[in-house]
């Protein structure tokens, strides 16, 4: 891979849609660049006028100035015409042009604050959630008009928008009850129906990419989970025996609706079918066992490589153990249990990290439509730090990266072509620069290069593509 240099942030880094553009903030500007040759085409500043709210309080001016007036978080609307830089402490979210530097609009959400802001599918439309729960705004770049729905539960992991973009689902709290709205978005957002929700303190939803089946499910003290359909009918239930004592951490969608897995405070994933029961249980072990795949990061190999270069993991033959560690499951929100569940692009393969393994990331094989429905671990991968992400190609079915807070990337693929045909391999990637520890990585839209982020500092790495 092909590293640029290193570049400052403040916390938010996106590529554009089509992957050629890279939008970086760094306290109140946004910068753009040329992701080919990483040239600055335009920068903007935030507007630091006071908004007529603040014009109106006298406390900020008593403190000796306004709020800070940095940038929370950015976005790209679907086409990449458009950004938006929102600063959640004051407020505010900027709007701009990319091919016109002379238009912008600004959002001031009020007195009821604003905790996040981002595009909705079609480009046009900002969602902007408040403070304590009050309403999300859904403010329009066509009309200048605003469309106002009151009660969301939560800003994070309360709402899902239809693959197609026509329909928003969100989780709302009405007279201490739960209940879920759904919303024309080809209509100005009006409500199509409401209907109650079985929760009693609803977690989170997910909406199946058909967009058939809506599943939600309890807080973290009872693990239950229901699947409606989009009038409110409750289509199936599932509570595992016996009770593991804690709810669902996790919950992931099959790309194709075939398949849901969850995954709780235990050391299990369930995975249900389409008549809602369960089609297998997956369980964490700390005795892996012959036939699967073991990946060990090389000691210090970052020592040995003076971190540049690449180097295999170390293939180890089955069986073998790893260390669980011990949790009290007494305590409040204890150390184990399901931190990621994730699918790769086709379905083939279930990635899950648990809390109690740090170091460890399980890669289970699941098989395609037409073969026996036999699941089970293809490969895991061991480091010599906790993983802090994992990430999917978005294009490829089988290509993996993570991070471990290190000068360091680490991928894995089953896609490198060996003298028997596709085979696995795993890499040790380091990192070019000084200073530098990759704390998050993500991939572009087209999935042939990566951003890599420190605290404070940002560098991308493009596959090198070879001469015919």
């Amino acid at each position: 891979m092909d590293f640029t240099e290193v570049y400052k942030h403040s916390g938010s880094i996106t590529f554009s849609p089509g992957s050629h553009l890279i939008l970086t903030a760094i306290q109140d500007r946004l910068i753009l660049r040329r992701a080919d040759t990483f040239q600055i085409i335009q920068t903007w500043l935030l507007d630091a006028s006071a908004t007529p709210t603040q014009a109106l309080t006298t406390s900020a001016k008593a403190k000796g100035g306004l709020p800070e007036n940095s940038i929370s978080h950015i976005g790209w609307s679907c086409d990449s015409e458009y950004v938006l830089a929102a600063s959640a402490k004051r407020g505010t979210v900027h709007v701009y042009k990319v091919q016109d530097e002379n238009w912008t609009a600004r959002i001031d959400s009020g007195a009821e604050g604003l905790v996040k802001a981002e595009w909705a599918p079609d480009g046009r439309t900002i969602l902007c959630f408040s403070q304590w729960g009050l309403r999300v705004t859904v403010w329009s770049l066509v009309t200048g008009s605003a469309t106002y729905i009151q009660f969301p539960l939560h800003p994070d992991t309360g709402y899902a928008f239809r693959s197609d973009g026509r329909y928003f689902v969100l989780a709302e709290r009405h007279k201490s009850k739960d209940t879920a709205g759904v919303y024309d978005t080809a209509d100005a957002y009006k409500l199509v129906r409401h209907f109650p929700l079985p929760t009693s303190s609803l977690a989170s939803l997910a909406l199946s990419p058909t967009g058939n089946h809506l599943v939600v499910w309890e807080g973290p003290i009872e693990y239950k989970l229901y699947v409606l359909s989009l009038v409110g009918d409750v289509l199936g239930t599932f509570s595992p025996d016996p009770d593991p004592g804690f709810g669902i951490r996790r919950v992931a969608w099959h790309p194709n609706g075939m398949f849901l897995a969850l995954g709780g405070w235990d050391d299990k994933i369930h995975v249900l079918d389409l008549t809602w029961s369960l089609a297998v249980t997956l369980e964490l072990s700390a005795r892996i066992p012959t036939g699967v795949t073991i990946w060990r990061e090389p000691s210090k190999w970052q020592e040995t490589t003076e971190g540049r270069g690449f180097l295999s993991y170390e293939r180890l033959q089955g069986p073998h153990s790893i260390a669980l560690q011990r949790t009290d499951q007494t305590k409040p929100s204890p150390k184990s249990g399901t931190i990621q569940l994730e699918w790769n692009k086709n379905g083939t393969m279930l990635l899950v990290r648990f809390e109690n393994t740090p170091t460890a990331v399980h890669i289970f094989d699941f098989p395609l439509p037409e073969q026996d429905f036999i699941p089970k671990l293809r490969a895991v991968l061991l480091h010599s730090r906790p993983v802090l992400h994992a990430r999917w190609n978005p294009v490829r079915k089988g290509s993996l990266t993570l991070c471990c807070g290190a000068r360091s990337l680490y991928m894995w693929s089953d896609e490198w072509l060996g003298e028997s045909g596709e085979e696995e391999m795993a890499e040790c990637i380091g990192v070019p620069a000084k200073n530098f520890e990759t704390r998050d990585l993500k991939w572009t839209q087209d999935g042939k290069g990566l951003v890599l982020m420190d605290k404070d500092l940002y560098c991308c790495a493009f596959e090198v593509e070879e001469d015919a």
